[in-house]
């Protein structure tokens, strides 16, 4: 299974957390439940070493779902196959942009 570093944790927990309103969406009197439970979803890309990583309020139907640090992370089925013995580290350089890699589990 996919594990987190503890820096990708904070990462994609802050993320879910500031995740922007999607356009159109109705606002409940509740506002804190429209990040609750959204996470960060890694799925198959057309090209087969390379993954496609969205922020979504709530995993496709079929997703894994990972829980670590208080982040969550939805895997694709493929994705969630090809990153079994993976470890996903995130950085944030200067300008504030985030960049994932991937590693091998030890």
């Amino acid at each position: 299974m996919l594990t987190l570093t503890e820096n990708a944790g904070r990462v994609v927990k802050t993320l879910a957390e500031n995740a922007p309103l999607t356009p159109g969406l109705v606002v409940p009197d509740d506002a804190s439940s429209l990040t609750h439970g959204a996470g960060l979803r890694i799925s198959s890309s057309s090209d087969d070493n390379n993954f496609e990583v969205t922020m979504t309020a709530t995993p496709h139907e079929a997703d894994q779902v990972i829980e670590s640090a208080g982040a969550t992370v939805f895997l694709e089925e493929s994705a969630a196959v090809a990153l079994s013995d993976a470890v996903l580290d995130a950085q944030i350089d200067e300008q504030g942009g985030v960049r994932f890699a991937l590693g091998k589990a030890e």
